[in-house]
């Protein structure tokens, strides 16, 4: 079948199901010879890896909060200029957002914008007519959203689809599009809050093929696509510049959370991005004028992280000689003198920043936030604002007083401004994972800062 289809996956609520479906539908597309862009609502990192083993093609986020709605039209035409079909996952439950009575930040938030047709999934464990109900409920809370099938996962048998089909059919709500039985082996580990991530968690070629194989069993594939087909966005023109900066970019089991617009920003504006490894490289790459340490999980891989004192050695050195740094959560954590993990055991890291890091057991901070530099950096003038977004269970306790890095604030109307981080010279980190999109101009003002610094 001919032509270009986008729908939505969303949820009634986290660990209902929608990564899985998505996957399998994702990896479903790509053995019909079809060309699939994935994307993913909110700031999740988790996700998209393994969005991008399901689909071969890179997952993109889309969050109206931290980019803008006008961003995230741009990302999304960029990311579907050439393929068959574009499937984004939902975050949360489909109207879960930054704040009550609002849907921004939320999966429904992104449908709307970028009027794309919405498929719930539903948790069908122990369900029969009482789907009718929440169905009916998500598809008449906002008409702006367009409802058009439901997916119900955890079924029991053909017969318990048959019945959830058949009360849809009753009440006139949307179709049954598909359903995916009990399957332990489909089942995805979870820590924090969310997923294990892929390069931790492996799954073989095999596991995304089984869901592929159940997603044409169990899905009215043909259906799906022709009750999304719709016409592309234009995708718009992007200013290109030649790569004037070599920038390492961490990458390995330890730091892998960045957005895929952020790298591409740092590249149209003139950085050229080389990647190296804390766990397995010796010394930095050579000819480099800045170094970008994303969040992860270094608490895992902390004893590893610690036995490679040469790479720990080398970005010291690099900080000490003015080098620029910018870390981020799992950086910043990397960054401090030792972190302990959760058996209480304390590893070296850079010793770079005068502080020690504490595993905790709960949820330390999570949300939203807004951000201006407190002073003066590579990133512009003190005042300089970003949003990002917030999620660690660790604390880092200083040794002496630090200068911080951002004022920031949740998105609650309520919330007040508070000092996080820490800058000092070159060396800008904190917990704050910074979209990029939210303020181009400052990673434009950075590469003429760190050239001309």
């Amino acid at each position: 079948m001919s032509g270009f289809s986008a729908l939505c996956i969303a949820g009634t609520s986290s660990g209902d199901g929608k990564t899985t479906v998505t996957l399998a539908l994702l990896r479903a597309l790509v053995r019909r010879k079809l060309t699939v862009q994935p994307f993913k609502c909110g700031p999740d990192y988790i996700d998209p890896t393994f969005h991008n083993i399901a689909a071969h093609r890179y997952s993109r986020n889309l969050d109206c909060w931290m980019m803008g709605a006008e961003q995230v039209e741009k990302s999304f035409a960029s990311g579907i200029a050439d393929v068959d079909c574009a499937v984004i996952e939902g975050v949360m439950g489909m109207f879960d957002s930054a704040a009550p009575g609002s849907l921004e930040g939320s999966t429904a938030e992104v449908a709307v914008l970028l009027d794309v047709p919405v498929i719930l999934t539903v948790n069908c464990r122990g369900m029969a007519g009482s789907i009718a109900a929440i169905v009916k409920g998500y598809t008449e809370f906002c008409d702006k959203v367009k409802v058009i099938g439901v997916i119900a996962n955890m079924t029991g048998s053909e017969t318990h689809a048959a019945i959830l089909r058949r009360a849809l059919e009753l009440a006139n709500l949307p179709p049954l599009l598909g359903w995916l039985p009990r399957n332990e082996k489909w089942a995805l580990p979870e820590r924090h809050l969310g997923l294990v991530p892929f390069i931790e968690n492996e799954k073989s070629d095999e596991w995304f093929e089984q869901l592929g194989e159940a997603a044409e069993q169990y899905f009215d594939i043909d259906r799906i696509l022709a009750l999304c087909r719709t016409e592309k966005i234009k995708p718009p023109k992007k200013a290109s510049y030649p790569a004037k900066l070599r920038l390492a970019v961490a990458e390995d089991e330890a730091f892998h959370f960045y957005y895929q617009d952020n790298l591409d920003i740092l590249r149209e504006n003139g950085f050229e991005l080389v990647n190296f490894s804390p766990i397995h490289d010796q010394r930095l790459p050579d000819n480099i004028q800045g170094i970008y340490l994303g969040g992860g999980f270094p608490e895992v891989f902390a004893a590893e992280l610690e036995q490679n004192s040469g790479m720990r050695q080398a970005i010291k050195d690099f900080a000490a000689n003015g080098g620029a740094i910018y870390a981020e959560c799992g950086g910043f954590m990397y960054l401090t003198e030792k972190l302990t993990d959760n058996t209480g055991k304390a590893m070296a890291m850079c010793g770079i920043i005068p502080a020690h890091t504490f595993m905790g057991d709960r949820l330390g901070s999570f949300g939203y936030r807004d951000a201006k530099t407190c002073k003066d950096s590579f990133f512009g003038p003190a005042g300089t604002v970003f949003r990002g977004h917030e999620f660690h269970w660790s604390d880092i306790e200083f040794n002496c007083r630090a200068e911080p890095l951002w004022l920031t604030k949740g998105s609650h109307p309520e919330a007040e401004w508070s000092s996080c981080g820490y800058h000092a010279g070159n060396v800008c980190a904190s917990y704050i994972h910074l979209h990029f999109a939210s303020n181009q101009a400052a990673i434009a003002s950075m590469l003429h800062n760190l050239i001309s610094g």
